[in-house]
């Protein structure tokens, strides 16, 4: 996707969630028409700069591109949005979607365009998952129609519950684009030394690491779900099948296990599908 450029068009912006093959697209489509546009817009601009962070372009270069789009969002703010993005400010508006949370996204991406993240320390792994993950649930909920604590709250344990699960499902991806997410402080109780992505992932103490970031994972999980347990089943809908796949993908993953070699984690296309149905029909 283009720095400057985020995809508007209904059809587009459909088209875009759906190719990802990702189980956004699956949990979105059961939303009504107004939700699922705002949703679809939200999706487009984090698609934006997630692809900016993740270019081959000079750093330099990726900088100023997230800092063209956090002008652009405070324009959005201030009534004089371009042309692409007056459907993104409408909705905005008619969601009372907050100018923080698309600054902490972006903020999130610039860590990762601004340097290769290896063995973040406990702190700045949380700072990171806020950012990438909690700070896009802060703006969906507010377009589910829940309530503003349990939103948050939400938005905490469901997004630090995805990207953990991210981070343990793309070990391997990370590495090869010399990324680790692993804290620091963990590698250090099993003795592997924080020196680059690729010896990280293979270190034969590994799999310790990661069965303490998936039980975190697991806490994360289970305190969202006590959390969407308590609200109106409409408003966490979508919510239920984000965690339900993500859950899916979690088992698969420590199935596979951590040991070498390992292989690729695919999504269980009828699994998923299932999870969909649960949640949108019954």
């Amino acid at each position: 996707m283009a720095v400057s450029n985020l995809v508007v068009d209904d059809t587009q912006t459909d088209a875009a969630a759906a190719s990802s093959g990702s189980s956004f697209y699956l949990a979105m489509r059961i939303l009504p028409p107004a939700q699922r546009d705002a949703m679809y817009q939200v999706y487009a601009f984090c698609r934006a700069v997630d692809d900016i962070a993740d270019s081959d372009l000079p750093r330099a270069e990726r900088d100023a591109g997230l800092e063209r789009w956090r002008a652009d969002i405070d324009a959005c703010y201030a009534g004089s949005p371009r042309a692409s993005l007056l459907e993104l400010t409408r909705h905005i508006h008619t969601f009372h979607l907050q100018r923080e949370d698309f600054h902490a996204m972006i903020d999130g991406m610039a860590m990762d365009a601004a340097a290769d993240i290896c063995a973040p320390d406990e702190a700045t792994l949380d700072l990171y998952c806020d950012r990438v993950a909690s700070a896009a649930g802060r703006l969906s909920v507010r377009i589910f129609g829940m309530q503003e604590q349990p939103g948050i709250e939400l938005s905490h344990h469901l997004g630090r519950a995805l990207q953990l699960t991210n981070i343990l499902r793309d070990i391997d991806e990370d590495a090869e684009i010399n990324r680790c997410y692993l804290p620091y402080e963990l590698l250090a109780r099993e003795g592997i030394a924080a020196t680059n992505p690729l010896t990280i992932a293979d270190d034969p103490s590994l799999p310790r690491v990661c069965a303490t970031l998936a039980e975190r994972a697991k806490q994360h999980f289970a305190a969202a779900d006590a959390i969407m347990d308590a609200q109106p089943r409409a408003q966490v809908k979508a919510p239920r099948i984000m965690s339900g796949v993500y859950r899916l993908l979690l088992e698969r993953t420590l199935e596979r296990g951590f040991d070498i070699p390992r292989t690729k984690v695919s999504k269980p296309k009828l699994r998923m599908l299932a999870i969909v149905a649960r949640y949108a029909f019954f």
